[in-house]
């Protein structure tokens, strides 16, 4: 008997989708594996994604919505009508509702902010006003806060009465604050149930507890976890007031979405996102954006070969080292770069330090330069008999080797010190940097030892 052929999952849902079972289609997107919602979504029209989303119960619908790239999440409800997107918004956690509408225009997220109830639209108007990389762009407001005059038995009461409610909520603490709203504790539910009832819950909760403010960045958040054991962090602003709560999960996740980012950046995608279902000319723009800047700077270093062209047609053999040496000094720069990077983020460096990284990188460039011009420079000896080519190839390694590894731990740096993104503009200017010291290096090295190189 022949198996069954596999049918791919948007498939799938088309053929729900144009049949309108509705329930089918939910069960099918619920057990789908993770990650094949977005994958499935992302091969089908705009239209038909958004059709999707108007079908699924808006609960289910906002949260397929936080399953997919931010990007492809906005794009899909843009198509919805406002009161359709306005019914899913408002089923998101607080902090990816200001996340969707931050990233629309302007005229459609004040359509679907006043379609959503007073109390929702006012908590998405105070979140958006927060940078996203920080504790208040990803805080959520949807946490148990308390009053601290209250007893241990009516905290409980208040739970059972509002389990419904609170039973959204990502929740391991309870908060107590001021009558003025000012963060003073934190009591874990343990602590609570195993109190008597008549006990204050000031006895009971931890006092002065770790907290950030609100305009706190997300490496600092990260570190911050990264002491504490914690599940999440009380949110204050100015006044110490209790604002939200930012989980460790969002975090993470925001720490992954940043790494992510960068690397497409320092890849020369601009704006540092870029998925195959967004529109064809954007995608060629943004790349082009950077490709057309790339190409001068390689011109500019295809420059120096030019200038030595008579002595690298005298010996022609060195047109096969220039790349070694350019490429070998490229990724060792690129180390370098990668490291500064990390540490920049991780708050490990700071701009200032210039002197320090060079003195650092300095030693690692001395060692591998010479292991690597003595390899290099021992491959061009056999291969030609010459010792003198030898030494030319093998100094140019060494010495472009110990300035790429240099250049690349300082200029995330400089970048970063100029206000400019390093992870976008490091690799380029780099690359554009170390390809003009190899060839320039290669090339006068042999103009010097040319009547010693020189082919017969």
């Amino acid at each position: 008997m022949e198996e069954d052929e596999h049918v791919e999952p948007w498939v799938e849902i088309e053929s729900m989708v144009q049949s309108g079972d509705v329930d089918q289609l939910d069960e099918f997107m619920t057990n789908l594996p993770p990650g094949e919602n977005a994958r499935a979504l992302s091969r089908l029209g705009d239209e038909e994604q958004a059709e999707i989303l108007g079908l699924l119960p808006q609960k289910d619908a906002a949260a397929l919505l936080e399953e997919l790239p931010e990007p492809q999440s906005v794009g899909i409800l843009e198509h919805l009508s406002p009161d359709q997107a306005a019914a899913i918004v408002s089923e998101a956690p607080s902090n990816q509702q200001a996340n969707f509408l931050g990233a629309m225009g302007s005229e459609q997220a004040e359509a679907i902010l006043d379609r959503m109830t007073p109390e929702d639209a006012e908590d998405v108007r105070q979140l958006v006003q927060y940078a996203s990389d920080t504790a208040g762009g990803l805080m959520v407001t949807e946490c148990l806060v308390f009053d601290k005059d209250l007893r241990v038995g009516d905290v409980i009461d208040d739970l059972r009465e509002n389990a419904e409610k609170y039973a959204s909520f990502n929740v391991q603490y309870a908060y107590i604050v001021s009558p003025e709203d000012g963060l003073v504790g934190v009591l874990r539910f343990r602590d609570l149930l195993l109190s008597s009832r008549q006990r204050p819950i000031v006895s009971i909760m931890i006092a002065e507890p770790v907290s950030v403010h609100h305009d706190v960045g997300l490496d600092k958040l990260h570190l911050t976890l990264e002491r504490y054991p914690l599940f999440g962090l009380p949110v204050t602003d100015d006044n110490n007031r209790l604002l939200g709560v930012v989980h460790r999960s969002n975090v993470q996740k925001a720490v992954q979405e940043q790494a992510n980012r960068s690397l497409l950046r320092f890849a020369g995608i601009v704006g540092g996102e870029e998925f195959r279902s967004m529109p064809l000319r954007l995608r060629a723009t943004r790349r082009l954006s950077w490709l057309s800047i790339n190409i001068f700077l390689n011109l500019l270093a295809a420059s120096v070969i030019a200038y030595h062209q008579d002595t690298l047609a005298a010996v022609i053999s060195l047109a096969v080292f220039l790349p070694i040496i350019s490429d070998m000094s490229g990724c060792s720069g690129n180390q370098a770069v990668a490291v500064s990077m990390r540490e920049l983020v991780l708050g490990l460096i700071k701009p200032y330090e210039l002197l320090r990284v060079i003195g650092k990188e300095a030693s690692v460039g001395l060692i591998n330069g010479t292991v690597l011009g003595a390899i290099i420079g021992g491959v061009a000896y056999i291969w030609k008999g010459n010792p003198v080519l030898g030494l030319v190839v093998g100094a140019a390694l060494a010495i472009n080797t110990l300035l790429a590894v240099c250049l690349g731990g300082a200029i995330p740096l400089l970048l970063r010190k100029l206000r400019q993104d390093p992870a976008l503009a490091s690799g380029p200017i780099l690359t554009t940097l170390t390809d003009m010291c190899g060839f320039f290096l290669v090339l006068s090295f042999a103009s010097a030892a040319l009547p010693w190189i020189s082919t017969p």
